[in-house]
């Protein structure tokens, strides 16, 4: 195969990875656009209603790093297609449900092929020619925030105008084409760790864990953060992950090697992880409010839930052209400035969105500011992951960095979900989110944002020491250049 062929395989891996990155995405948005109407067309209680969302966040955050780890097992590509079959059949199962309990089903299979983004980054690690990983990397792994950007106005235009039913439909052809794609484009490479085990005690654990920690965080508020219920699963989960922890680190092929994840570079870009979701999220949940809020509350800008989406969609639009720009400035000059660069960009959103949350203009620039750290961000992280770990632990190292993504949008779901709660008022006997509350949910996400650059600015340089048997590879020239210093 000549270089052109080579170039042009590599393209349609790159595509087909990211279109299946934001056709995941689109499934966590598709029920934004009908969370007030769920009760009625599932003819069940808001709190029954809410499991419609919770239910992907938990399955994805078990299955993410089960899929990862099998990936490495048993090949990429195997797995890429193994997580578009429950993408399928839910979206099928969700097009046809008229109650809570089908619906829950159907989404809790939609969080199953949530696994598909880690799998598809480590993949470009094996087929990518080196001189576009950066690039690759940076496009595929923001693919999550693009679907974000661009499903929401889509999905809400599709709920106004057409049956809801037309939303699951709409995406099990997303999913079969995915499939088709993966099937007919995506190489099959051997698999990095064939010939060890699954990890099955390993798998169940993390998962009771991690379930108990995310019910607690998303849960909370409607339960009480002081119940019964809620502190017992805080307590649970710390008990479960502790004893998962210890056993991780005496089997032979653990799920997770902590002894890696413990390695700085790969720790810190860990943390920052959580920090760059939260900052992330912040934004998602208050712009959109901003925008749909009533004009006669003095701050809210009155537009509809379409309206609102398509104000923001020029921010997952953003993404997709500052990605690949994430990815030659890796190149340039390490993942490691461009994380610290794409977390002060969202920084430097949050701060305009303190001066212009009054009008939609001045939300729609906030929103593209701070996409475009996401962007940059996002695509960083998995090369500084990659940079770092063995071949054999690409896929399952880079689910674990998407969970810790994960695990900051829930804390940030909770965290202004408290700070709007608390700080209200009531305008002709309905109770709204402040001013002062929105103000401080904006302050929260940028001083969140600033930590995240403060920690990504101690990881330290790539390291590779010769002899040791490890075949860890600095993921760019300016590593490389670092490392012969």
């Amino acid at each position: 195969m000549d270089a052109s062929q080579a170039s042009s395989r590599s393209g349609g891996v790159v595509a087909t990875l990211a279109f299946a990155g934001i056709t995941a995405a689109i499934m966590q948005t598709l029920v934004t656009p009908l969370i007030a109407e769920l009760p009625q067309i599932l003819h069940t209680t808001s709190s029954n209603a809410a499991w419609v969302i919770t239910v992907t966040l938990l399955v994805a955050a078990v299955f993410v790093p089960v899929s990862g780890r099998l990936g490495d097992l048993l090949g990429k590509r195997r797995m890429l297609i193994a997580c578009s079959v429950p993408l399928i059949v839910g979206s099928v199962v969700c097009a046809l449900s008229s109650s809570v309990i089908p619906m829950i089903i159907g989404r809790g299979l939609q969080g199953m092929g949530m696994g598909m983004l880690p799998l598809g980054i480590a993949l470009l690690r094996d087929v990518v020619p080196a001189e576009k990983l950066s690039s690759s990397i940076a496009l595929v792994s923001a693919s999550m925030g693009i679907g974000g950007g661009l499903g929401l106005p889509i999905a809400s235009a599709v709920a106004q105008y057409t049956n809801w039913r037309v939303l699951f439909w709409g995406s099990a052809v997303l999913a079969v084409a995915v499939a088709a794609l993966i099937w007919f484009l995506i190489p099959d490479v051997p698999a990095g760790a064939k010939g060890q085990r699954f990890d099955l005690p390993g798998a169940l654990g993390l998962g009771a864990g991690l379930v108990s920690l995310l019910l607690a965080v998303s849960k909370g508020a409607d339960w009480g953060w002081g119940s019964a219920t809620t502190l017992g699963l805080f307590a649970a989960a710390v008990v479960i992950l502790v004893g998962w922890g210890m056993w991780e680190l005496r089997t032979r092929d653990p799920l997770v090697d902590l002894r890696t994840t413990a390695r700085p570079r790969v720790l810190l870009t860990n943390l920052a992880s959580i920090f760059v979701g939260t900052a992330m999220y912040a934004s998602m949940l208050v712009v959109p409010q901003l925008l749909q809020f009533p004009e006669a509350t003095g701050y809210g800008l009155g537009q509809s839930m379409l309206a609102a989406g398509l104000w923001m969609a020029p921010g997952g639009l953003m993404m997709m052209i500052v990605s690949p720009l994430g990815g030659k400035l890796t190149d340039a000059r390490g993942p490691k400035f461009t994380l610290i660069s794409g977390v002060l960009v969202i920084a430097a959103g949050y701060g305009l969105s303190l001066a212009l949350m009054g009008s939609a203009w001045g939300l729609m620039l906030v929103t593209i500011v701070t996409s475009s750290g996401v962007g940059l961000a996002y695509g960083a992280m998995p090369a500084l992951i990659m940079s770092s770990v063995p071949l054999s632990e690409t896929a399952s190292a880079n689910g674990f960095n998407t969970l810790m993504r994960s695990l900051g949008t829930s804390v940030g779901s909770a965290v202004i979900g408290v700070v709007l709660a608390q700080m209200t008022t009531t305008m002709g006997g309905y109770t709204f989110a402040s001013e002062d509350g929105f103000r401080t949910a904006l302050m929260i996400g940028g001083g969140v944002a600033l930590l995240g650059a403060v920690i990504a600015a101690a990881i330290p340089a790539v390291r590779v020491v010769a002899g040791s048997g490890d075949k860890t590879v600095p993921a760019t020239e300016s590593d490389q250049a670092a490392v012969k210093a």
